[in-house]
């Protein structure tokens, strides 16, 4: 299992997985809070320090990465993501504790989903191409 950046484990596949996979999204309200895509964008703001760096890491504009981070911040208690204002350094970013345990919560809940479904997602690739 390969590590992530913010401490948790990330679920691994095998090559034979790695075309085919269930995927978890939590939705609250309208919009999806928490999803394979925004933990690593988590992941990639606590490894950079940064909204831009983390963008380009994952190919997204910043726009993007910024919409994804402000629904974030609006679906839990308190922010996943604090930005930091300019001087020398020219600002940035910082993962919460809360940030982190969401993901770490988040990637457990992760690979239960795929390991409870793995005799299921193995037939279900026997139908695919």
């Amino acid at each position: 299992m390969t590590e992530a950046v913010v401490g948790h484990p990330k679920p691994t596949l095998s090559s034979s997985e790695t075309a085919l996979r269930p995927q978890l999204r939590i939705s609250f309200r309208k919009s999806i809070a928490m999803g394979p895509g925004k933990a690593d964008l988590l992941d990639a703001i606590a490894e950079s320090g940064s909204i831009s760096a983390a963008a380009r890491k994952l190919g997204m504009s910043y726009r993007r990465a910024w919409l994804l981070v402000d629904t974030m911040n609006a679906s839990f208690k308190s922010p996943l993501v604090e930005t930091l204002t300019g001087g020398a350094q020219g600002g940035g970013a910082q993962v919460t504790d809360l940030g982190r345990d969401v993901v770490r919560r988040y990637r457990q809940m992760e690979k239960k989903a795929c390991s409870s479904v793995a005799q299921e997602m193995g037939e279900f690739a026997g139908l695919m191409r």
